[in-house]
């Protein structure tokens, strides 16, 4: 699944656009100093998220919507079209993921 599509179906989950979460995280005190493990059990005990989808949250929270261009266009599993992720709503994404 490609992050992106973790981030889509994290929305669809909660009814929460990545962008709405990072707001959430900036309100309790998170954020790019912050490490995986207090925003994962918050994720886990207020959105029921695993931790699969809550490390791709962790990643939005601490270090912003750029990825690593490893996987762009690769074809393999996680492979996502751009490096960087559509924070707005998986319906208002012009890429169409």
């Amino acid at each position: 699944m490609s992050f992106q599509a973790y981030l889509d179906n994290i929305e669809t989950k909660t009814g929460l656009t990545p962008r709405q979460f990072i707001d959430l995280a900036t309100e309790k005190g998170f954020g790019a100093e912050t490490k995986a493990t207090p925003i994962l059990e918050w994720l886990k005990a207020d959105y029921d998220l695993s931790r699969g989808y809550g490390m791709a949250l962790v990643h939005v929270i601490t270090k912003g919507p750029q990825i690593s261009a490893k996987h762009v266009g690769s074809g393999g599993t996680h492979a996502d079209p751009s490096d960087m992720l559509w924070l707005d709503g998986k319906d208002s994404n012009p890429a169409g993921s």
